[in-house]
């Protein structure tokens, strides 16, 4: 297996969730309503793919030790992402801004730390 080529699929699978989480961002600070739920699914789906992803090469290859601590931050964020989803989402309550700003935090630094690791 090409760790390269593990690292910049799963750049790209977390880009691609980032986006949509910057469009859920919007839809909640900029209006009192939550995102699409389709769209949340979507959201959680893409970054739980580049995290299997991840945690394939760290058991089977190994993995650089910035990817590393992106998959430690991307746990991190995926928790509180199944928190704002079962504990908000769910119920059709709005989510905490100041939880999803936490939320988006820690999944850009974990994005920046992985495209770091697959750049060098």
């Amino acid at each position: 297996m090409n760790i390269q080529v593990l690292l910049w699929v799963a750049v790209t699978l977390f880009a691609i969730s980032a986006a949509g989480g910057l469009v859920m961002a919007g839809v909640r600070t900029f209006g009192d309503r939550n995102p699409p739920a389709w769209l949340a699914m979507l959201h959680g789906l893409l970054a739980g793919a580049g995290l299997t992803l991840l945690l394939f090469g760290a058991f089977t290859v190994g993995l650089p030790r910035h990817a590393t601590w992106a998959v430690i931050l991307f746990l991190l964020a995926a928790v509180g992402g199944v928190f704002l989803n079962l504990g908000y989402q769910e119920k059709r309550e709005l989510l905490p801004k100041p939880v999803m700003y936490l939320h988006a935090l820690v999944a850009v630094v974990g994005l920046i730390l992985l495209i770091v690791a697959a750049i060098g």
